[in-house]
């Protein structure tokens, strides 16, 4: 019988070092790092201009990784998401992923305050120029009206890190 990998993915709001503990997390279980912005800047390069924009090709993206997360689950594979699991619909298709192919799964929970997130985000701005159009408090504030904390209901294994 093969070992499955276990799934690995974060909620958190913006700012709050999803990507940066996404990074560490695949170190430190030598496990597979996907990075939404990565795969989308890559796919859709400069097209990305506003959250609709975002949520319109991230939603292109996901089914088929879905699948090549699945796969790599199957063959022993940890894999950690580095994509945002910040709504319960969200979190549902993390989940879908793992139950199907009958692994574990952890959820993180980076739970930051918007003080926090807001001068990480700063930060941000000022070492990757590239993002500063879009790491705004304004789209923080759009982006965190979304963010629903994940509970205990939705059948997750959450770990909760707070800071």
């Amino acid at each position: 019988m093969n070992q499955l990998g276990t799934l690995y993915f974060f909620c958190g709001k913006m700012g709050a070092g999803k990507s940066t503990k996404s990074k560490q997390l695949a170190r430190d279980k030598r496990a597979v790092l996907i990075s939404e912005d990565e795969w989308l800047s890559s796919l859709y390069p400069n097209q990305i201009t506003s959250f609709e924009d975002y949520l319109k090709f991230s939603a292109q993206i996901k089914p088929l990784l879905k699948k090549h997360v699945q796969n790599l689950l199957h063959v022993g594979t940890d894999v950690v998401m580095d994509f945002a699991a910040n709504t319960r619909k969200q979190r549902k298709w993390f989940l879908d992923i793992a139950s199907e192919v009958d692994t574990s799964h952890q959820l993180i929970f980076l739970n930051v305050n918007n003080d926090q997130c807001l001068r990480q985000i700063a930060q941000r701005r000022n070492e990757q120029p590239e993002r500063a159009a879009f790491d705004t408090e304004e789209v923080f504030h759009h982006v965190t009206s979304f963010f629903e904390a994940p509970e205990a209901s939705e059948g997750l294994t959450i770990v909760e890190v707070s800071s």
